[in-house]
Order: structure tokens, then sequence, then C-alpha cells
């Protein structure tokens, strides 16, 4: 039986750890031929060597360097069908102790990086006769909280655009769909990092997880590999959030 990707060029940014290489590995195992791009050009050679994908360094905040990516990927291979939108950092400031340059960087790397990807990414996917969009927001965006103002805030920029980007390939109607997903905690290095005990490994049972759980990256990839998929071929302009019900527990 043939993987629910197979055939399909994907793209995956921000992937040489947590939920990109997660992304990466399923769509790879699902028969996607995977461009796997992070800062961190080394690691990311890594999981491309580890899927039979591909590998470049990028910065999702610079422009040259989606040219770069997306001209690499239109000249060896040919065309592009799934783009998933998931560089991000996070640096944990409220309102008042974030600093401008964290703000402008913050926004620059989730904002912008997104809009890069789909302004250079849609004219590409639209010649090779549609695809999907998977952008990656957070439930950080959804409600009040105050440790991360400016990571909520790009996120939420992320909703907004991706709404609109679903809707201006509707009207195209370029075979283009963008949805959006919005992950609670998920036990990746970056929210690791920001634990009261960054070295301590965050452990996630199988099974249905009780309330209050933390994620797993494969919860996200999953998630990430139905809307890559032609299963999700009605589906546009969607909000996916993955929380395990969190943001339906009253908090009193």
């Amino acid at each position: 039986m043939a993987g629910r990707v197979e055939g399909k060029i994907a793209l995956v940014t921000g992937a040489a750890m947590g939920l990109g290489k997660a992304d990466s590995e399923m769509l790879a195992r699902e028969g996607a031929t995977v461009v796997v791009t992070d800062i961190d050009e080394a690691s990311a050679k890594a999981v491309a060597a580890s899927i039979g994908g591909k590998s470049m360094r990028h910065d999702a905040s610079c422009e040259d360097d989606w040219k770069a990516v997306y001209a690499m990927i239109e000249s060896e291979l040919g065309g592009l069908d799934i783009l998933v939108n998931n560089a991000g950092i996070v640096i944990p400031e409220n309102v008042e102790t974030c600093t401008p340059e964290n703000f402008r960087k913050t926004m620059a790397i989730h904002a912008e990086g997104t809009y890069f990807g789909c302004h250079y990414g849609i004219p590409i996917m639209a010649k090779s006769g549609g695809g999907s969009i998977v952008n990656m927001g957070s439930a950080a965006a959804l409600q009040g909280y105050s440790p991360f103002f400016a990571y909520a805030g790009a996120k939420g920029a992320i909703r907004g655009m991706s709404k609109s980007i679903a809707m201006h390939c509707q009207e195209q109607e370029n075979g283009i769909r963008c949805n959006t997903i919005f992950p609670s905690g998920i036990a990746t290095p970056m929210v690791q990092a920001i634990q009261e005990d960054p070295s301590a490994e965050i452990p996630v049972a199988d099974g249905v997880l009780p309330a209050g759980s933390i994620g797993a990256p494969k919860d996200i990839a999953n998630t990430v590999l139905f809307l890559a998929s032609d299963e999700s071929r009605f589906i546009t302009g969607a909000e996916f959030v993955v929380d395990n019900g969190g943001m339906q527990k009253p908090h009193l």
C-alpha cells in the first residue's frame, strides 16, 4: 500500500530537532521527499540523511535564504507539494521585560518567516498543481499567557495570515490549501529548555493521556501528515488545536 503522501515534495523549516524533525520523519515514512531546513546546518543534514531527504542551512527570517531554498527545490526536485512553516524560537519575557530586539527577532522568525515561505512558495506550489501549507501556531496565541508575550504575538500573526492565505488560494483556484496547528506543551528541546530544570528529560506516556499531560512530537506530526495528505482535501483555513482539551478546561 502506498504511503499517504507518496511521491510528494515537502519542505519543513526548523526541522533539525523537535516538531520539525518529527514532521520530517513522519512525512518521509509516508512516502514524501523531504527538504529539511534549519539554521543548524549540521543537525539538519543529519536528519535529512536519516530519512533520505535533502537539507539546507536556512534562517527563516532571511528573505535571501528563502529564495535560495526554493531555487534548489525547483532545480533539483522540480516542484513543491507540501510546506510546513515550523521554524521558531521562544524567549520567555512578558510585555514589560521583553526587549525591542527580542520582540523583533521573534516576529521576524515566526511571522516574517511564514510570510516569506508562503509569498515565494505559493507560485511554485501552484505550478506543481496545488498542495498543502501547514503553518505552526501555538495555544499561547489563543489564551492569555504573559511569560511568552512576543511568541504569543507572533503566533497570533500567523493565525491571521493563514486564514487570508487560505482564502486567497481558493480565490485563485490554484489547488493550495492552508491550515494552522495550535499545539500546547510538547516534549521538545525548546520546551525542555524553559523548564525549571532544563536538563531533565520530559517523559510522555503511551495511550490516552490524562488532563494536564504534555504531548509528544508525534502528536503534532500525525496532524501535519493528515493536513499534508489528500485526505484533508475539503479542509482549508481551519485551526487544529492539539492540546488534549486544555483550552476547554475551566480554571476556577
